[in-house]
């Protein structure tokens, strides 16, 4: 498989600068990848829907507190072209969870099979409580999508976690694209494990924000994005306990497993060879 590392959309918070990070920016860190049976795609960022119509694809406040660039360009679906491909080639795509930057471009693959943690659907289809009911924008899945919803029971461990899914009906990849649920950040969130040439790649999403939060003098990140974290958070144990795990595999297993967040520009920028 040919792994691409894209960020799909960037977002330049006002008024903050490097009090956020290095960069004082976020990314939409996803991948792309070439499978022999057609195109993967692990997160959407934001699509073209979303991008013209801001307003109407982001929580209340979202857009003027993130500052979006809304560039077309960024979009997975204009990357993929001009990777010389069709957004029709995405015969899959997996979604760490259903937050309007990791959702936001489903509908520019509309053919495409899109998989999500049951739970994770449910809490976007039917939300409880005032942060479900604020985060989720039912005008990304109103074309809707051909959901594979997975159940949380079952699985099998994998380097230390438990209830890890395979998928069997992405064909000749069952071995090679898993589930792993690091809930906390929201209801089903989970992260996403791909097999490549040099060893595991793991996409964790929103489980945490910063590099830092791996390093193995500690936990380290900046207090905006902590609090963020800490507002956004539907179960903070929860949450706080899947990120010192992610944090232990690193440590352990950092040889066989590269992880990477959603929104780190640092990561992203190793990961793509330094490429905006």
């Amino acid at each position: 498989m040919k792994i691409h590392h894209l960020n799909c959309a960037t977002f330049c918070p006002p008024l903050v600068g490097t009090r956020l990070n290095d960069h004082g920016m976020l990314v939409c860190h996803c991948l792309l990848i070439e499978s022999p049976t057609g195109l993967i795609l692990v997160d959407t960022g934001l699509g073209k829907k979303a991008i013209e119509h801001p307003a109407l694809c982001m929580p209340p406040g979202m857009a003027w507190m993130l500052g979006p660039a809304l560039n077309l360009a960024e979009t997975a679906a204009q990357q993929i072209e001009r990777l010389g491909f069709s957004p029709r080639d995405v015969r899959h795509v997996l979604v760490t969870h259903l937050d309007f930057d990791h959702a936001g471009g489903l509908s520019d693959f509309p053919e495409a099979a899109v998989h999500v943690f049951e739970d994770e659907y449910q809490a976007a289809m039917r939300p409880s409580g005032l942060m479900e009911k604020a985060r989720y924008c039912e005008p990304l899945w109103e074309h809707g999508p051909r959901w594979q919803r997975h159940r949380l029971q079952g699985g099998e461990p994998w380097f230390g976690f438990a209830r890890v899914r395979a998928l069997p009906d992405v064909p000749g990849l069952a071995d090679e694209l898993l589930i792993v649920p690091v809930q906390g950040h929201s209801r089903g969130h989970c992260a996403i494990a791909v097999k490549g040439d040099t060893g595991w790649l793991l996409h964790c999403g929103d489980a945490y924000f910063y590099h830092g939060e791996l390093e193995a003098t500690g936990r380290r990140c900046t207090a905006l994005l902590s609090a963020f974290q800490n507002i956004a958070q539907v179960d903070g144990e929860e949450r706080r306990h899947n990120q010192e795990r992610l944090r232990q595999l690193a440590l352990q297993h950092g040889n066989q497993v590269q992880l990477f967040c959603a929104h780190d520009p640092s990561e992203f920028r190793r990961f793509s060879d330094g490429k905006p």
